[in-house]
C-alpha cells in the first residue's frame, strides 16, 4: 500500500504535466507510476528514503523539459528492468513499444557480461550514475579504463534515439542534487565524470537549463574549497549586485518602452562553475570578475533584436571584440541568440544578450524544446535537423572498441567547441576546434581524404597539420590515385584530430593485403624500438598485455593503424613487470627501495646514473657495484656492461625504477641537410615540448650536419614523441637515441 509520503510526489508531479497532456496522457504517467512503486517497494535509497522518490524526481525534470509522455513513462520506469522483477516484456505487454524501446536503452548494460552491483538496493549512484557497472576487459585491467569502457557502452546502448539521452541526464541531475549521501570517493569519482562527460553533453544538446545545474553540483565535489569560495562571496554581494541590476532593468525598460519596443528583461543567474572557468581562463581572480553584470533581454522577432542592438549602442559605449552575432552563425549546439557588453553608466562593464521567445525556450531547453504533442503535427525542420547532426556526429562510435580511446573521441568530436569552414564553392563545413585539413577533406568526401595530399587555406598552402578556424577558406589538393599516409595516424604529429577521419584512415589499410600490414607493423614497431635504443622485446608477453592472442594479431592491428606505435611505447614505460617485457639475465633476489631506484637486497645504497648511456624510466636497467661511489645504474644493453670481464659480473646487482624523479638526461643525434635556421627549429620545438637541453654539439661537413643533443625527457613516452615530431623538421633525415 502506498505512504502518503509517495502520493504527495505524485499529486505534485500530474499539476506540473505540460498542458497540452490528454486524459489519456496522464493516465498513462499514473499506470507508470503504479508499477514502478510496485516493482521498487521496499528498495530505499542510501539517503534512506522509499527508491520510488528518486523515479518521481527523474519524471518530474523530464516533465520540465515537456517531453512527450511516452518518455515521462519510460522516465518512471527506467530502474524497473534493472533492479526488480518487472521484465522488459512486461513493460512492452503494459505500455507498448515506444516506452518499452526507452527503458530498454537505459537498461541496455544489464545484457552485459560480467555485471556487477555493489548492493543490490544501494542507491545507484556507481560510476555511470545509476546504471550497472560494468567490468572492463582484461585488456584494460586499469580502474579508469572500466570507467572508459562503461562509458562507450552506455553510450552505445543509446542508440540514435535522443530521449534515451534525457532519460540518462534527469537520471543524473537528480543523482547529483543527492550525491552528498555517498561515500566520498564514489562522490569524487562521479562528479569528475559529470563534468567530463555529462554536462558536457547536455550542452551539446543545447540544455543549458540541465548543463549549468551539472556542472555546479559537480564542481562543489571536485574542488569543494574554490566553490564554497566563490559562493560565499557571491553571497555577501548578492544584496548589491540585485539593487544594480533592478536599476539596469528600470532604465532600459524605460528607453524601450520610448521606443515601442516590446521587452521582456531579466538578470542572469551567476553560475559558480562558470565564474571558476573565466577566472581559469583569463588568468584573473575572483575580485576581477565579480562585477561582470549581465541582463537577458527577449523582444517579439529577429527584426526587434538587431534593433535592440541598436538602441543599446546608441546609449552606451561598445566593449570592442565583446559582440557575438549568434543569430546569423548559430553555435553548433543550434544555439541562436546576440551578445554584446557595454560600459554603463556607472564605468562597469553590462553584458547584454538579446533573442527572441523561441530562441530562448531553444537555449533553454534545446533539442527537448521541439517536441508537438498535439495529434497529426510532425516535428519541425530544426528537430530533424538537430538529430541528423547528433547521428552524423557520433557515426564513427560503433568503430573504436577502445574504451579510452572512445571517451577522447566523444570529447574531440562530440564535447569540442566547434569551428565553420568554407569549401571553394561556399558550403559551410562544421568541424570541431583543432580540425586539420584532412579531417576537413574526410568530413567532405572519404575519397577526397584518401586522395588528400596537400591543402589552402584562404589561398595559400599550408601544412596539412594546420588548426582551422572559423571563416577559413579550404580548398584539399589531390593526387589521381592513392591512399592515406600511416603517419597521419600518428598521435605526436597532430596531423588528424577527429575520430571520423582516423576511423576512415583505419578502415583503409583494414582493407589492404593481410601480409602487407603483418609485416608493416612490425617494421614499424622495430624501427620505434632502435629509435629508442630499446633492446630485444619479449613480442609474446607484450600482446598479451595489450589484449592480443599473438604477437602477429598486434602486428597487424599495428599495420591497420588500430593500435598506435606510441601506445606500445606508453604500455612499456608503464608496466611494472618490465623485466617480463625485455629479456634478462639478472638474478632476482627480494627488493628495498632507495629514492629513485630499487635495488635488489642492497638497503641504502647510494647510486648514480651512469653517462655513458643515461638511463631513463621505461628503460631496462642493472646496477654495477663501484669502489667507494655504491652502485652505478646502467642500460642492459649498455656497451660498457656488454665488455666487462668475467670476474667483474659478480659486482652486477638486479635494479628496477623506483620512485621516479622529474626528468632523466638522455642523448640523441639529428642527422639532417643543413639550412639556415635548422638548429632554432630544433630548440624551438624541444620547448615547446617542455624538454629541457643540457648539452649540444654540431658538426657540419659540407652540407650535412650532425646535432648531438643532451635533452632532459620525463620517460620513454615523452622520448618517442620528441624524436617523432624532430624527424618532422623540415631537412631533418633522422633522430634516434645514441648510448655513448
Amino acid at each position: 500500500m502506498k505512504t502518503s509520503a509517495n502520493t504527495i510526489p505524485l499529486e505534485k508531479l500530474l499539476e506540473q504535466l505540460p498542458e497540452t497532456y490528454t486524459l489519456a496522457d496522464k493516465e498513462l504517467v499514473q499506470r507508470a507510476y503504479r508499477v514502478a512503486e510496485e516493482a521498487h517497494r521496499g528498495q530505499k535509497r542510501n539517503s534512506g528514503e522509499p527508491y520510488i522518490n528518486h523515479c518521481l524526481a527523474v519524471a518530474q525534470i523530464l516533465s520540465e523539459l515537456r517531453v512527450p509522455p511516452e518518455v515521462l513513462a519510460a522516465g518512471l520506469l527506467h530502474d524497473t528492468v534493472e533492479d526488480t522483477t518487472v521484465t522488459l516484456k512486461d513493460i512492452r505487454n503494459d505500455f507498448g513499444d515506444i516506452v518499452a524501446s526507452l527503458v530498454d536503452g537505459v537498461t541496455k548494460l544489464t545484457n552485459l557480461p560480467r555485471v556487477s552491483r555493489d548492493d543490490q538496493h544501494a542507491e545507484k549512484d556507481g560510476s555511470e550514475n545509476g546504471e550497472v557497472q560494468a567490468a572492463a576487459p582484461a585488456s584494460l585491467g586499469r580502474k579508469a579504463d572500466m570507467a572508459s569502457e562503461t562509458l562507450r557502452k552506455t553510450f552505445l546502448a543509446m542508440g540514435d534515439d535522443v530521449r534515451v539521452v534525457l532519460i540518462k541526464l534527469a537520471d543524473r541531475l537528480h543523482n547529483m542534487r543527492t550525491l552528498s549521501h555517498m561515500p566520498e570517493d564514489k562522490r569524487l569519482r562521479i562528479a569528475r565524470q559529470t563534468l567530463d562527460i555529462f554536462a558536457p553533453l547536455a550542452n551539446r544538446l543545447g540544455i543549458w537549463q540541465i548543463k549549468w545545474e551539472l556542472e555546479d553540483l559537480a564542481f562543489r565535489y571536485v574542488n569543494p574549497q574554490k566553490y564554497k569560495e566563490i559562493a560565499e562571496q557571491l553571497a555577501e554581494r548578492r544584496p548589491d549586485r540585485e539593487a544594480q541590476i533592478g536599476a539596469i532593468e528600470e532604465q532600459l525598460r524605460a528607453l524601450f518602452e520610448k521606443n515601442d519596443i516590446k521587452i521582456e528583461i531579466s538578470g542572469r543567474p551567476k553560475h559558480i562553475y562558470s565564474i571558476y572557468k573565466k577566472m581559469q581562463d583569463k588568468g584573473k581572480a575572483f575580485e576581477a570578475v565579480r562585477d561582470v553584470r549581465a541582463v537577458r533581454l527577449i523582444v517579439p522577432d529577429i527584426a526587434a533584436c538587431y534593433t535592440a542592438l541598436g538602441l543599446i549602442h546608441t546609449h552606451w559605449r561598445p566593449i570592442p571584440n565583446e559582440f557575438d552575432d549568434y543569430i546569423a552563425a548559430p553555435k553548433g549546439n543550434f544555439y541562436q541568440s546576440l551578445h554584446t557588453a557595454v560600459i554603463w553608466d556607472d564605468g562597469k562593464p553590462l553584458e547584454v544578450q538579446i533573442r527572441t521567445s523561441e530562441m530562448h525556450q531553444n537555449a533553454e531547453y534545446g533539442i527537448a524544446a521541439h517536441w508537438r504533442y498535439k495529434e497529426g503535427t510532425k516535428r519541425d525542420k530544426s528537430y530533424e535537423q538537430r538529430i541528423n547532426w547528433l547521428r552524423n556526429m557520433m557515426e564513427w562510435r560503433s568503430d573504436v572498441s577502445d574504451a579510452t580511446e572512445f571517451v577522447e573521441s566523444m570529447h574531440s568530436d562530440v564535447f569540442k567547441d566547434r569551428v565553420y569552414v568554407f569549401t571553394p564553392r561556399g558550403d559551410i563545413i562544421d568541424l570541431p576546434a583543432g580540425s586539420t585539413p584532412i579531417d576537413f577533406a574526410y568530413h567532405v568526401h572519404t575519397d577526397i581524404g584518401h586522395r588528400c595530399r596537400g591543402a589552402k587555406v584562404n589561398g595559400k598552402l599550408v601544412p596539412l597539420y594546420h588548426e582551422l578556424k572559423t571563416g577559413d577558406q579550404v580548398e584539399i589538393l589531390t593526387a589521381k590515385r592513392g591512399g592515406p599516409s600511416r603517419d597521419w595516424l600518428n598521435i605526436n604529429l597532430g596531423l588528424v584530430k577527429t575520430q571520423r577521419a582516423k576511423s576512415k584512415i583505419r578502415q583503409w589499410f583494414k582493407e589492404e593485403n593481410y601480409q602487407q600490414n603483418l609485416s608493416q607493423g612490425r617494421l614499424l614497431l622495430e624501427r620505434e624500438l632502435q629509435r629508442l635504443g630499446i633492446p630485444e622485446v619479449n613480442f609474446e608477453k607484450m600482446a598479451r598485455n595489450l589484449g592480443f592472442k599473438s604477437p602477429d594479431e598486434m602486428f597487424v592491428n599495428l599495420g591497420t593503424g588500430d593500435l598506435s606505435v606510441s601506445k606500445v611505447v606508453k604500455e612499456i614505460s608503464e608496466t611494472e613487470e618490465n623485466a617480463d617485457l625485455i629479456t634478462a639475465n639478472v638474478p632476482a633476489p627480494s627488493t628495498t627501495t632507495t629514492e629513485a631506484v630499487n635495488i635488489v637486497g642492497l638497503k641504502g645504497l647510494l647510486t648514480t646514473l651512469g653517462r655513458c648511456c643515461n638511463p631513463a624510466p621505461g628503460d631496462q636497467i642493472i646496477g654495477y657495484i663501484t669502489r667507494g661511489r655504491g652502485a652505478t645504474i646502467h642500460r642492459q644493453d649498455c656497451p660498457n656492461i656488454l665488455r666487462l670481464r668475467l670476474n667483474d659480473r659478480e659486482r652486477i646487482v638486479r635494479v628496477d625504477w623506483g620512485q621516479q624523479v622529474s626528468t632523466f638526461p638522455v642523448q640523441i643525434r639529428i642527422k639532417a641537410y643543413d639550412r639556415q635556421g635548422l638548429m632554432s627549429d630544433v630548440t624551438n620545438l624541444l620547448s615547446d615540448e617542455g624538454v629541457n637541453i643540457a648539452d649540444v654539439k654540431v658538426n657540419v661537413n659540407r652540407s650535412l650536419a650532425e646535432l648531438r643533443l643532451i635533452v632532459e625527457v620525463q620517460d620513454i613516452a615523452q622520448l618517442s614523441k620528441v624524436l617523432t615530431k624532430l624527424e618532422n623538421v623540415p631537412n631533418v633525415m633522422e633522430a634516434h637515441r645514441v648510448s655513448g
